[in-house]
């Protein structure tokens, strides 16, 4: 392909997150409730391209540094714009709009306490956010991020699984439900599409070592956390417009904890990081980004036009900050 054959990767690329969200929707449909696929489905589909690009990057001994900037525009871009957009489209209301003067049914009590234990998910969802970029950004004062360090951020992110296994678990028990045999095609697909992700991961790391300098070559973090990004904007975007927003906001935060802390931790398993200079302004502003989220969810249930608008613009700093500035 010459010339064409970065662009085919792409495509491929793309067309591997298309083939996750078919078979995630697939899965919604067949009973996984939203904040569970949000929480423990989600994340592991949309942050497999990140985990890769760490694993080949710890394979091939790329640049550590590379690694966390590639998490951080990850996570900074999902809890900024990903999640921003939508709200200003959409509007993101995690609980739904109350009707005046309405005679509450057995029906629509139900569906209202389904929508309140899907914020109490969410804000703790955000909270686990904040204290795995709080522990990180802690990690990385001194400039560094080593094994004892990458050893601490793996072993918080697994307790964390493990308490949401569990959860889900004793959810079926008491509702008395079983996964259908059907995800497990589904399943199937999803490594199918992961193996995708893998192989044009692979092919771009490699080709981007031949390029003698340049933008692409520089900055290959930024694109490749950009790159890594698609997956989620696609979700936030069909999700967003087929009114499902607890799965926008599920989605885009678990996704962080693939990125921080398993990514970094996992990566300084392997090779000590430096910390770059962009990092103490890039955590800042993912936890105002994580707080201003807490406050409107706890306060109204819904993201505002006028919040997504500031996280917009925040990510707009972010960007000017570490990449122009």
């Amino acid at each position: 392909m010459g010339a064409w054959a970065p662009w085919l990767m792409v495509g491929i690329f793309i067309a591997a997150s298309l083939l996750t969200v078919w078979r995630l929707e697939s899965m919604s449909s067949d009973g996984l409730e939203g904040t569970v696929l949000g929480t423990l489905v989600t994340p592991y589909i949309t942050g497999l391209p990140n985990l890769i690009f760490a694993y080949v990057l710890a394979r091939t001994g790329g640049s550590a540094t590379e690694v966390l900037t590639n998490c951080l525009v990850n996570n900074v871009t999902n809890m900024t714009l990903v999640l921003g957009v939508p709200a200003v489209i959409w509007s993101m209301n995690v609980l739904p709009q109350k009707s005046g003067g309405e005679k509450k049914s057995a029906k629509s009590k139900n569906a209202s306490h389904t929508h309140e234990v899907n914020r109490l998910s969410l804000l703790l969802t955000l909270t686990a956010v904040l204290f795995f970029t709080g522990t990180t950004w802690a990690l990385g004062k001194d400039g560094t991020i080593n094994f004892m360090d990458g050893a601490v951020l793996v072993a918080i992110f697994l307790f964390w699984q493990c308490f949401h296994i569990f959860e889900v678990l004793k959810s079926n028990v008491r509702q008395n439900k079983s996964l259908k045999w059907m995800m497990m095609v589904d399943f199937a697909l999803l490594l199918i599409g992961g193996y995708f992700i893998y192989a044009t991961t692979d092919w771009l790391v490699e080709w981007t070592k031949h390029l003698k300098g340049g933008f692409i070559a520089n900055n290959i973090g930024w694109l490749s956390g950009w790159l890594d990004v698609l997956p989620n904007a696609l979700l936030a975007i069909y999700y967003g417009w087929t009114r499902r927003p607890e799965i926008v906001y599920t989605s885009q935060v678990g996704d962080g904890h693939i990125c921080i802390p398993l990514c970094i931790g996992f990566y300084a398993l392997f090779k000590t990081i430096e910390v770059p200079a962009f990092f103490q302004p890039g955590v800042l502003i993912l936890i105002g980004a994580t707080l201003l989220h807490f406050f409107f969810i706890t306060a109204f249930g819904k993201l505002p036009r006028l919040a997504g608008l500031a996280l917009i613009a925040a990510y707009g700093y972010f960007v000017y900050t570490g990449l122009l500035k």
